[in-house]
């Protein structure tokens, strides 16, 4: 995507964490010219990095925290008039602070920047106000179904395959093991999935935690339902659906192979798949 700063007439300005419903909001008042500032704080953990970019057909222009953050508000806006000269609107939301100390509100906004300003009111759904700390809490408890319609999409998180302790291919069932650094993760537990390889998406079952059973190791591992997918150092990306149970202790392996059998029947009946 072409990123012109020359060109662009609207902004959005928020940290954008989570790119959620709320955000959206925001975006539907940019003009078709309409870019998006996301202020990087270094916390952002369901969308980190360049990952909001995936979100939008807006182009994201980043700017770090540490940065920016000695400025007054009226060297903010400065700044933004600087480097968007053709800047004419701004969109925030109701709670939208900014210059040093987080001095501004929207108020000072609209007296210092001599264009229009657009502030979106709290957005809610289902009686729950949306915000990126809300939705944090339903990830962390593996409400998938509550954080996802907050989200506007299935939550996804990124890694790397690593190797894994060898039993499951063997003993139990394949999975692909994964080292994922940056984002945050659900409670420990097993989850309906799918799993994206070569940007082909596949219905799977995924558990995030210690294996308490085996090597009590901490692991993040996905089984791709009725297909053996070869993975090789790639990128991986996760979905997640619903939560089916939390972590637990088997007395015997026996056990533990039983309730994989019967959490993957699970899940091939969540997808409407063959038992």
């Amino acid at each position: 995507m072409k990123k012109d700063k020359k060109s662009i007439t609207s902004v959005a300005i928020g940290g954008f964490d989570g790119m959620h419903i709320a955000h959206q909001s925001l975006f539907n008042n940019l003009t078709s010219k309409g870019a998006i500032i996301a202020i990087e704080t270094g916390h952002a953990n369901m969308t980190p990095k360049e990952q909001r970019q995936k979100c939008t057909t807006f182009p994201v222009f980043y700017y770090e925290l540490n940065d920016i953050k000695h400025l007054s508000g009226k060297e903010f806006i400065n700044l933004l008039k600087d480097e968007f000269p053709k800047l004419k609107k701004i969109v925030v939301g109701f709670d939208f602070c900014f210059g040093k100390n987080r001095a501004n509100s929207t108020e000072e906004l609209k007296s210092l920047f001599n264009g229009e300003v657009v502030v979106v009111n709290e957005i809610s759904v289902n009686d729950i106000a949306i915000h990126s700390r809300i939705i944090r809490e339903y990830i962390k408890t593996g409400d998938f179904e509550t954080a996802n319609t907050l989200l506007g999409r299935k939550y996804e998180v990124k890694g790397t395959q690593i190797k894994g302790q060898g039993l499951g291919k063997s003993d139990f069932v394949p999975t692909i093991n994964l080292d994922i650094k940056e984002y945050l993760l659900p409670k420990e537990g097993v989850y309906i999935t799918k799993t994206i390889v070569d940007n082909i998406s596949y219905p799977s079952i995924s558990f995030i935690g210690h294996r308490v059973t085996t090597d009590g190791n901490f692991a993040v591992e996905t089984h791709i339902l009725n297909k053996d997918i070869s993975v090789h150092n790639i990128n991986v990306s996760i979905k997640f659906y619903k939560k089916l149970r939390d972590n637990q202790k088997f007395d015997s392996f026996e056990k533990l192979k039983q309730q994989i059998i019967n959490d993957i029947n699970a899940c091939k009946i969540y997808f409407n798949l063959a038992l």
